[in-house]
């Protein structure tokens, strides 16, 4: 400006020059505030959107891992829930300090950036919030809270996943982000982590400061899900292969259902998978040849052994049990003479068998069936009961007389079994999943399932337990008296029942074992 005398006519450019200045610092100001608020509303967006991601998609798949691998995905997801539980406490209180430092400010949830200017410039209300009096040096009780809340989730990923290397980068994130001091007790601008944050901020920036908490809160929880949902196997081992498989019955009765169940499995041809206890391994399948010689149960067993995310071999056993049993028991005579047992090719020891013989062309009634060791009952023309005892397998004779009054004679050797011991039931499982509110409405059942017989199993009482509590007997099948069992259990709780007594129908005076436990997980 010109130094010495000024004229009217100059004094008021000079004037003018300072409004037009000031008005340029406030419309400055103006735009600052608008891309605080801007910003503060995008990351708000990107949160909700995370937020619906976590548990839309990655916590739900992680359930399900864990209900179908739970001794993989067990306790990474019961881990995941307890870290869900305190991060919502985190972004649900700090809502609240939004909530509060706006209505304070006389803003509604909408806020209108034309008219709330002023209230969203203001530093006063942020900085009383967060310090007692407004002295910077003197936290209010509220900001300690704050604090609390988020060392609380820091904490406890240092504590529950410190230890764990495929996790080390959610626990360094964590230490990052969620911190209430800078890291080894440093100062920004002689400013501690609080007072650089919330001391003399305006309401809009302190606004976009706890929604960057609430965001990477949030982030936080989507690495933790990310990562405890890596396949536990090395990256470089690549599931490509894939093939149909079929798995049903090699024998069905005529007249009986059968069912078979065919999926889509995928496997890895890769040199670091070795699968051992087969004859041979070609493009990543192991192939054993049965052994069939001699009637009876067999097994034959093996591991799989695949390298681990972090590097370590992991070993998996597996076991299977198969039944060599006699073909159809024909006699190789040109006059046709066949006996066939009526429920698949063994017998039951102990049970009333029914067993058919016949020779082609000739009178069925004539034929007479002996057979050591067990008991025969004629029940009609051709047609027998066998109640083995003792042994693995009877031999049967059938004797009669071919159409040219040839007497024939000839031996059939089968398989005796033991009846297999009934198996407790809910809803037609031995293992289910309920919340606990649902136990005193069902009903325990028994069966054995896949067997041959037309049986009926009534259950008559048994055994309920909860943890920490003692068992009770329970007559009758009903769950409705264990009521008061129940009050306390909680997800991941478990109770069972056992020693579950039954009657019998179907089976003549067989005497069932007692049927196997039930395992009930509270959901």
């Amino acid at each position: 400006m010109a130094q010495g005398k000024q004229t009217p006519r100059q004094k008021m450019i000079n004037l003018m020059y300072l409004v037009f200045i000031a008005m340029m610092a406030m419309n400055i100001d103006s735009e600052i505030i608008r891309s605080y608020y801007d910003s503060t509303q995008s990351l708000k967006e990107t949160r909700l959107l995370t937020e619906d991601k976590n548990t839309g998609i990655f916590e739900e798949t992680l359930k399900a891992k864990a209900a179908s691998v739970p001794d993989t995905y067990g306790e990474p997801y019961n881990q995941y829930l307890k870290l869900k539980e305190k991060i919502d406490a985190l972004v649900t209180h700090t809502d609240q300090i939004k909530d509060k430092l706006q209505k304070d400010a006389g803003l509604d949830t909408k806020v209108d950036l034309a008219d709330n200017f002023n209230a969203l410039n203001d530093n006063t209300i942020v900085t009383e919030y967060f310090f007692s009096s407004g002295d910077e040096n003197s936290p209010s009780a509220k900001a300690k809270e704050l604090k609390a809340k988020i060392d609380d989730v820091r904490s406890y990923i240092d504590q529950t996943f410190a230890n764990n290397p495929s996790l080390k980068k959610l626990v360094d994130r964590a230490d990052k982000s969620l911190i209430t001091e800078f890291p080894n007790g440093k100062k920004i601008n002689n400013k501690n982590w609080l007072q650089y944050k919330f001391y003399h901020q305006p309401l809009i920036a302190a606004i976009s400061n706890l929604e960057i908490l609430q965001n990477d809160a949030r982030n936080v929880q989507s690495d933790a899900l990310a990562m405890m949902l890596q396949e536990k196997v090395d990256a470089n081992i690549k599931f490509s292969q894939y093939e149909a498989i079929v798995s049903a019955p090699t024998d069905v009765v005529a007249g009986k259902p059968a069912q078979a169940t065919v999926v889509l499995a995928s496997y890895s041809n890769s040199n670091k998978i070795s699968i051992n206890g087969v004859d041979r391994v070609e493009n990543g399948k192991g192939f054993k040849t049965l052994p069939t010689s001699g009637l009876g149960q067999k097994t034959f067993s093996g591991t799989i052994t695949v390298n681990t995310s972090d590097g370590k071999p992991q070993t998996v056993p597996f076991t299977h049990t198969y039944n060599v049993i006699a073909g159809p028991q024909e006699v190789k005579l040109q006059q046709g003479l066949m006996l066939t047992a009526d429920k698949m090719n063994v017998v039951y020891r102990g049970l009333e068998n029914p067993i058919s013989g016949s020779i082609l062309g000739a009178d069925n009634s004539k034929l007479s069936l002996s057979a050591p060791g067990a008991s025969v009952k004629s029940v009609g023309n051709g047609k027998w009961i066998v109640v083995p005892q003792t042994g693995n397998t009877i031999s049967m004779t059938l004797s009669g007389t071919d159409p040219h009054g040839k007497a024939l004679s000839q031996k059939f050797e089968y398989r005796i079994k033991n009846v297999p011991a009934p198996q407790g039931q809910i809803r037609g499982k031995n293992i289910v999943s309920m919340p606990a509110t649902s136990i005193p409405n069902q009903i325990v059942t028994a069966a054995i399932p896949d067997f041959d017989f037309p049986v009926n199993f009534t259950v008559t009482g048994f055994y309920f337990k909860v943890n920490g509590r003692a068992a009770t007997y329970v007559t009758g099948s009903s769950l409705n008296s264990v009521e008061g069992m129940i009050k306390g259990l909680k997800p991941g709780d478990v109770a069972s029942i056992f020693e579950i007594q039954t009657t019998i129908t179907g089976l003549g005076n067989y005497r069932p074992k007692p049927a196997s436990p039930i395992i009930i997980n509270v959901q």
